[in-house]
């Protein structure tokens, strides 16, 4: 079994480069979703919850659009990359608002209720993203 996992593996490199992304977006979402929630509990200490949990994401956004660019999917800045990155974030920064205020509406408390939102979003973002960097315009 684990031979004809290593031969899929090496006849297969489509695999391999979507397995890579995958594990460098998970590094990327790890490093911009610890820099959010580091920012969003700073700003807490003196700020309402939506103020904070703004601040953090900002911050948090523009590591990430480097790291995603440059380290995720390997490609450089460009117009394209960045009005789908900025699009999809909109969209993610408007659903995480949603979700948050919720959470914190249901009794999460607002340090529990930031985590929580991550967890549902990443893999959300990850397929928006997906798409914006890998979409191939016809000509």
């Amino acid at each position: 079994m684990i031979q004809r996992l290593k031969t899929y593996w090496r006849e297969n490199p489509k695999v391999r480069q979507e397995v890579g992304r995958i594990v460098r977006f998970g590094i990327t979402g790890t490093t911009c979703s610890l820099i959010h929630y580091g920012v969003y509990c700073l700003i807490l200490l003196f700020a309402n919850y939506n103020i904070a949990y703004t601040g953090g994401y900002a911050c948090g956004l523009i590591v990430n659009y480097f790291l995603t660019t440059y380290f995720t999917f390997r490609k450089k800045p460009g117009k394209g990359n960045l009005a789908g990155f900025i699009g999809s974030h909109i969209l993610n920064y408007l659903l995480e608002m949603g979700l948050l205020n919720l959470f914190v509406w249901i009794g999460l408390g607002h340090w529990l209720a930031p985590i929580c939102v991550m967890v549902i979003v990443v893999p959300i973002n990850f397929l928006i993203l997906q798409l914006v960097y890998t979409f191939k315009r016809k000509h």
